[in-house]
């Protein structure tokens, strides 16, 4: 696997990470003592990133537009590194086809 296919399977991983606990926030906004998740990333060593689910540090504001943001950008996120591997998928392709 090349380091490209690496960082978007991270970053696809992140996401989805993302979208989960943006959902979960979301489904659970109305419950009593219910405290807010989010996800923070850092960089990998050898490129990519890790990630964890904390709990906020930060009160909810009782607006479901930050979770509605935090799900779109998530998607976006998630769609750029599918288009990050279907690029690579493609210069592969045409590299073999040189060589061939």
């Amino acid at each position: 696997m090349t380091s490209i296919s690496q960082n978007a399977l991270s970053g696809l991983a992140f996401a989805q990470r993302r979208l989960e606990v943006s959902a979960h926030n979301l489904a659970n906004a109305a419950t009593e003592g219910f405290q807010r998740q989010e996800v923070r990333a850092q960089a990998a060593p050898g490129g990519g990133v890790t990630f964890s689910v904390v709990r906020s540090e930060q009160p909810s504001s009782g607006l479901f537009i930050e979770d509605v943001v935090e799900q779109l950008q998530a998607k976006q996120a998630f769609l750029a590194n599918v288009q990050s591997l279907r690029t690579e998928d493609q210069l592969i392709g045409s590299l073999l086809d040189i060589r061939a």
